[in-house]
């Protein structure tokens, strides 16, 4: 939720300073933690009191909708941006320092940024959270339909995730910006289409944080309140404290590639492959050298590699920033 509200933060500004005339700088409507504040109590807090996911459904599809919108603008746009990139320069208002070997693509390129990669992947289909919640509110909740839920919203999630990313990539090569809508700021700055996708994004994220919160007050009040009866006050209370400390992560969190890199080496690497195997190893009574059950293993040793290699190589690229 915090790495979702932290995109409000970094583009909310921009969005509104790109509808205004003029240098307004320091103006209060354009202060980041402030617009994140405003935004998170009058549209996350209200759609994260519901009680039920069912109802977040319809909103769940419109930001759908948006992130659509969103990958056929970045589709559209590599041809509005050409290549050697036009960089501002402080002399001359336009000036091409790039060459023409930077406009090859590169299958595979290793640097220091590499180590987010695999992490901010693993954070991108993380929605194991929501997959209890979804089959118990399913008009007739069996395997065979909830697999068909899991498969739609993984495929047509993979397919909006790539071909923004390759667009994207195709657009910039190696200058793009760790958030990708940063990057267009820099060549298109008061590009109105831009600025419409902007929008977009943002209320597809907003409308996304009150679903991830379900699972997780789901899991506090199980935690910590099953004891008690059911009651507003306490649905409230929990509601509040979680949405209070995600705010104020993403408030003093300085770049989104830092959140997706930490909890994508570590929640979402043990949610993706480390648990999976590991329930599996428990539950099933094949023998332990069946395939399944070695394929399993390989599953708990990879994710286990992957999120330490990862936390190791981000805490690394920290210490000699």
């Amino acid at each position: 939720m915090s790495s979702y509200l932290l995109i409000v933060k970094t583009e909310l500004p921009g969005a509104v300073a790109g509808f205004l005339s003029g240098d307004e700088s320091g103006s209060w409507y354009l202060d980041g933690r402030l617009l994140l504040l405003i935004t998170s109590v009058c549209i996350v807090f209200p759609l994260a009191l519901l009680p039920k996911i069912g109802f977040l459904g319809y909103t769940s599809s419109l930001s759908f909708f948006f992130m659509v919108y969103f990958a056929l603008v970045v589709m559209i746009k590599k041809w509005s941006i050409p290549c050697p990139l036009p960089l501002k320069s402080a002399i001359e208002p336009l000036q091409v320092s790039n060459s023409t070997a930077d406009c090859k693509a590169k299958l595979f390129h290793l640097s220091k940024e590499s180590a987010y990669a695999i992490p901010t992947m693993a954070f991108s289909f993380l929605c194991h959270t929501s997959v209890l919640p979804i089959y118990c509110e399913l008009q007739s909740p069996s395997k065979s339909r909830m697999q068909n839920v899991t498969v739609t919203g993984i495929g047509l999630s993979f397919l909006i995730y790539f071909m923004s990313a390759l667009f994207g990539y195709l657009t910039f090569y190696d200058k793009v910006d760790s958030e990708l809508l940063q990057s267009y700021n820099k060549y298109l700055p008061h590009d109105t289409v831009i600025l419409t996708v902007k929008l977009a994004i943002l209320f597809a994220v907003l409308l996304t944080v009150p679903l991830i919160h379900f699972p997780a007050r789901k899991a506090v009040l199980m935690l910590f309140f099953s004891h008690l009866p059911v009651s507003w006050i306490c649905h409230i209370f929990v509601t509040l404290a979680l949405n209070t400390i995600v705010v104020l992560f993403a408030m003093y969190v300085p770049d989104i590639k830092n959140m997706f890199g930490v909890v994508g080496s570590t929640t979402s690497t043990c949610l993706l492959f480390v648990y999976p195997g590991l329930f599996y190893l428990k539950l099933s009574r094949e023998d332990f050298l069946s395939p399944q059950k070695l394929g399993a293993c390989a599953l708990v040793i990879f994710g286990i590699c992957v999120g330490l290699l990862s936390l190791v190589l981000i805490i690394f690229s920290w210490i000699n920033q």
